[in-house]
């Protein structure tokens, strides 16, 4: 039977600011604490399940507070404060030597073995038993060992929402690794592969970041309903500063520098890209770097007019003080939520198409490709010769934001598909 949680009349309110949605209760689980904002994947869980609040749900969340991603604050945070409970589990999924050397001996990827708890599987067992939902949201699908336990305890649709091709990456970033840790990034890659392949119909319903992504999943053996819904943002709350167009030139990256593709790209972009072609051919401009566990390599970076910022109080703001982003992936999937915040800000993205993966912007007119070091330096070309009409660029990135990636949009395409899941 579809889900009965709207009004009669919902179907016709789809254009309206909230669908009627009625005692829909919703359980999100994270494999991360979801703040800061400071990740394409906090974004995307805190921008959705803010729009599914602000539609009238009830939502909850269950979340891994990790020792990689360690939050220590007390009290939740604001952006946090629109989730009727929450819930944290500690786990400790620390990359070390000695359980990565023994993964070789398991079948099941390291990936997904550092996501594990006991712990969390009897918290979730624990919160099913006390409260009856709706909708279970599972974000990514290294959770979905958790799948039984959601069968076995609630009648609720699970919603398995993909951030990526999880394997796809992987491949990507071994093809750009020194020989040794290519061989063991390549089995991780392929066991991630078989373990997708296995676990993508876990849910009843597949939430895709990207079109493209649920094609693939599609060629891989998908059978459950599948909907596409990418990292949305409340544009409205994203307000542009085009004071940096009108002075001198500046580029910026922000990401985690603790992702392996973000260092492997910012590393391919200082080398191949700023030493030999933009710093020589164009003094007047500077390179500002900013995230969150900068490698010791980065942190004691010391090239002519390159500043490393570190991890920023606050990415949007970053974003706001420079009219060009770069955004240099040679490996990764999905979508980037900070190229989407950086359209809503109206900024000028330089990316490469890996980066723009789930974003059909066009280049030359809401964004700039540049898939060689060349066309790195011919972008930047062009962005010098607009001078202050490169701003023009940024207001058409920013109204295609506001078409393509309105998150109260998206969770209402979201509510729609689940109420026709049977």
């Amino acid at each position: 039977m579809p889900l009965s949680f709207f009004g009669k009349d919902s179907a016709s309110q789809i254009g309206s600011p909230y669908l009627n949605v009625r005692f829909v209760k919703i359980l999100q689980l994270c494999k991360k604490y979801p703040y800061p904002l400071k990740d394409g994947e906090s974004i995307a869980i805190v921008q959705l399940s803010q729009a599914l609040c602000q539609l009238g749900a009830s939502i909850s969340l269950l979340a891994m507070n990790t020792r990689r991603h360690w939050y220590a604050g007390k009290d939740i945070p604001p952006a946090l404060q629109h989730y009727e409970r929450v819930w944290t589990v500690e786990v400790d999924n620390r990359i070390r030597l000695q359980t990565a050397f023994c993964n070789l001996f398991s079948t099941r990827p390291y990936h997904v073995e550092r996501f594990y708890s006991e712990t969390f599987a009897r918290k979730l067992a624990e919160t099913l038993l006390q409260e009856t939902f709706d909708i279970i949201l599972m974000e990514t699908i290294y959770l979905t060992p958790f799948a039984p336990i959601v069968r076995q305890y609630s009648r609720a649709r699970l919603v398995l929402r993909t951030h990526n091709v999880e394997s796809e990456i992987w491949e990507r970033v071994a093809a750009h690794s020194p020989v040794v840790k290519r061989q063991y990034l390549q089995l991780q890659a392929q066991r991630l592969k078989r373990f997708e392949q296995q676990h993508i119909n876990d849910g009843d319903l597949l939430a895709g970041i990207s079109e493209r992504d649920v094609c693939t999943f599609r060629s891989w053996g998908l059978k459950r309903p599948a909907v596409v819904v990418p990292i949305g943002v409340d544009a409205a709350a994203y307000v542009p500063d085009e004071r940096p167009f009108h002075g001198p030139m500046k580029l910026c990256f922000i990401g985690s520098l603790d992702w392996m593709p973000n260092i492997e790209g910012l590393k391919w972009f200082l080398q191949r890209i700023w030493s030999p072609l933009l710093a020589p051919a164009f003094p007047e401009i500077t390179f500002h770097i900013a995230g969150r566990n900068p490698p010791s390599w980065v942190s004691t970076l010391r090239m002519p007019r390159v500043h490393v910022h570190g991890e920023v109080p606050d990415a949007v703001a970053f974003l706001n003080a420079y009219p060009i982003v770069v955004v240099p992936l040679l490996a990764g999937g999905g979508m980037r939520a900070k190229i989407v915040e950086a359209m809503a800000l109206g900024r000028v993205v330089i990316s490469t198409s890996v980066g723009l993966e789930g974003i059909p912007a066009r280049h030359g007119h809401e964004v700039l490709v540049a898939d060689h070091p060349t066309a790195f330096a011919e972008a930047m070309r062009f962005c010098m010769e607009q001078g202050s009409q490169l701003v023009h660029m940024g207001r058409r990135a920013r109204i295609f934001c506001k078409t393509h990636f309105d998150r109260t949009r998206l969770a209402k395409h979201l509510l729609f598909a689940c109420q026709e899941v049977s």
